[in-house]
């Protein structure tokens, strides 16, 4: 069966930065969007960025943008996000996300089939 297990995440000062790895498996046809989510305490879930297999179209929430950077591997189901200058409000929990439908935002929670367990951001002042 589809698995996605995401990776990366720590405590970090504001400034700095992280890279997240997620590695998703399982799949017997093409893996088209896959994406990044978080969420707070308290908050509902938000897309983070999300992109197609090809790497050619990509998704930013406006919080991030010029910050962070989605990637894929170009042989695998393998996704990264590098998070630069990090900000408190950056902290949450982050989720990977995979088996995303080609019509939509691209950045909806519920367009996403499979999901990682999340992996902790905590940016400190």
């Amino acid at each position: 069966q589809v698995q996605v297990v995401e990776s990366g995440g720590g405590s970090v000062q504001a400034g700095g930065s992280l890279r997240l790895s997620c590695a998703a498996s399982g799949f017997m046809r093409s893996n088209y969007y896959m994406g990044w989510f978080r969420q707070a305490p308290g908050k509902e879930r938000e897309g983070v960025a999300s992109i197609y297999r090809n790497g050619d179209f990509a998704y930013y929430a406006d919080s991030v943008r010029g910050r962070f950077t989605i990637s894929r591997d170009n042989a695998k189901n393998t996704l990264y996000l590098q998070m630069e200058r990090l900000t408190p409000e950056d902290t949450a929990m982050y989720y990977c996300a995979a088996g995303g439908s080609l019509d939509g935002t691209h950045l909806a929670p519920r367009e996403y089939k499979y999901w990682g367990q999340g992996t902790q951001v905590t940016v400190s002042s």
